[in-house]
């Protein structure tokens, strides 16, 4: 991998009957925790995770105790947005595209450390403008720099 800034938009899964914490890629195919934790991407900047459960410890599922998103921290991005459990798959472009416009403001490159005030902002304008419920919002989380 050689990208400095990565968008998974899939689902993802970490229940207990799967092996393993996973994201579904394309034609099925997992990218999978121990996958992730493998991966030495030393320009790695951001990942932004919009699928469900990447950032959700389980104890019980899979004898884990790290998650998807903190994986990604492990291969060496600075900062990942992920999500706490499951997210609406209705609002979650909303939310991708809210975030992205105010990392992009201004015309300036870019700044993977600004992806937590990102993300504040992104939230804080859906809740006011579409009047979301509690649960639509509050699953995204960043985790980083």
């Amino acid at each position: 991998m050689t990208a400095a800034w990565v968008h998974f938009a899939c689902h993802g899964v970490q229940t207990r009957s799967n092996a393993e914490a996973s994201l579904i890629l394309a034609n099925h195919a997992r990218l999978t925790l121990s996958d992730i934790i493998k991966l030495s991407i030393p320009q790695a900047q951001l990942a932004f995770l919009a699928a469900c459960q990447t950032s959700k410890e389980d104890f019980l599922c899979c004898g884990e105790s790290a998650h998807l998103a903190g994986g990604m921290l492990v291969a060496g991005f600075r900062g990942v947005v992920s999500t706490m459990w499951n997210i609406n798959d209705y609002y979650a472009p909303d939310f991708a595209d809210r975030f992205y416009q105010k990392m992009f403001e201004g015309g300036v490159v870019p700044d993977y450390k600004r992806a937590a005030y990102a993300l504040h902002d992104a939230v804080k304008t859906l809740r006011r403008e579409k009047h979301l419920d509690f649960g639509i919002w509050v699953p995204f989380v960043h985790y980083g720099a």
